[in-house]
């Protein structure tokens, strides 16, 4: 006689089985109903609702140009009261905007640092996202030091075809032909900061120089709005300038670039027989800010906190991260974060405080 566990057991076996035959069978219907719950609940947010008036950070990018599964490439979004603006644009950069529900159509204008390839390989589809997102009715305001006058008419050009196509089929109220691409908005940098930007309600927006020879020009920006202040470096070895540029700021988003983990990779190409690459990953030391670099820059600056972005190289998982930092809580004693995409640090005017979450789930 069979034993009551074992006909308990197959009891439970059938039922499971019975629950699969059944999900597979009606799997279509489910589909369609999950998805039309997910589009219920995500179409038409705005993550930017509620947030308190202030300044606010979103990392939509914090990787390089080295592929990485879980960071699109430079990318940084600005939430100055009502204003909304992009530091860079990386490949990926726009599309996490999307998952993280930022509205396109509200964005104000691009800053590019410089015009390495992967700050600006997005630029194209925010223009695009931009456009469409809210019938602009002008192109996108593309700020950047000389040289960004070619590079927005590269992308322009680029695009003209695709523009006619999406007119032609939505039609000019929707996709209204005078808002399409970007426009070029270049300013003089030389040895010392300029301001870029400022509005009635108080942002002040100013460029400043860094070493990132040979490339040139290439800047940071500090964005200045109701007594709160963020400091973003672009890609930089040590300077001096970064100090004073930070004097006082809220945040400093510094790029970093650990040395001894970028040996690692080194070693692993060459024994791939991956010369090249090798050399690449050797090139880049010089140019670019160690950890401890950028702790150095917020302890002279006598920042509040520091995120360290662009990040090199990939960082596998969080267990990684203490390895990447190296020394830096030596050099700095405030608060360091390693940067991740959908990362929000929000710094409400008229207060003190840094408040840190994701958009990210």
């Amino acid at each position: 006689m069979m034993r009551t566990g074992a006909k308990v057991a197959i009891g439970l076996a059938a039922m499971v089985l019975a629950i699969g035959a059944g999900a597979a069978l009606f799997q279509r219907q489910i589909g369609t109903a999950l998805l039309a719950r997910v589009a219920d609940s995500r179409v038409g947010r705005d993550a930017t609702a509620g947030l308190p008036d202030g300044l606010h950070l979103v990392l939509c990018g914090t990787g390089s140009p080295v592929p990485d599964p879980t960071r699109a490439e430079p990318c940084n979004l600005i939430i100055a009261g009502r204003h909304l603006f992009v530091v860079d644009a990386g490949d990926g950069g726009p599309r996490k905007l999307g998952q993280m529900a930022m509205p396109f159509g509200r964005i104000e204008g691009v800053f590019l640092t410089h015009f390495h390839s992967d700050h600006i390989d997005g630029l194209g589809s925010l223009m695009l996202l931009r456009w469409t997102g809210g019938a602009a009715t002008s192109p996108l305001p593309v700020h950047g030091p000389p040289g960004v006058e070619r590079v927005v008419a590269g992308f322009n050009a680029a695009y003209a075809i695709d523009n006619g196509y999406r007119i032609a089929h939505h039609g000019p109220r929707i996709v209204p032909p005078a808002g399409a691409g970007g426009t070029a908005l270049p300013f003089a940098i030389g040895l010392e900061p300029v301001t870029v930007l400022s509005t009635a309600d108080g942002l002040r927006v100013t460029a400043f120089p860094v070493n990132h020879h040979p490339v040139t020009p290439a800047v940071g920006y500090r964005f200045d709005y109701k007594g709160r202040s963020i400091v973003i470096s672009g890609d930089t070895a040590a300077t001096p300038m970064m100090g004073r540029m930070a004097k006082g700021a809220d945040i400093l988003v510094h790029e970093a670039l650990q040395p001894k983990l970028v040996k690692i990779l080194t070693e692993a190409l060459v024994r791939k027989n991956q010369a090249n690459t090798a050399q690449i990953t050797r090139d880049i030391l010089d140019y670019h800010a160690s950890p401890e670099t950028a702790a150095d820059a917020a302890r002279a600056g006598g920042v509040r906190h520091l995120v360290l972005s662009h990040v090199v190289p990939p960082l596998p998982f969080r267990y990684v991260n203490a390895a990447f930092l190296g020394d830096a809580a030596q050099h700095f004693a405030g608060p360091i974060t390693v940067g991740e995409d959908g990362m929000i640090f929000s710094l409400p005017a008229g207060s003190t405080s840094i408040s840190e979450g994701t958009l990210l789930r």
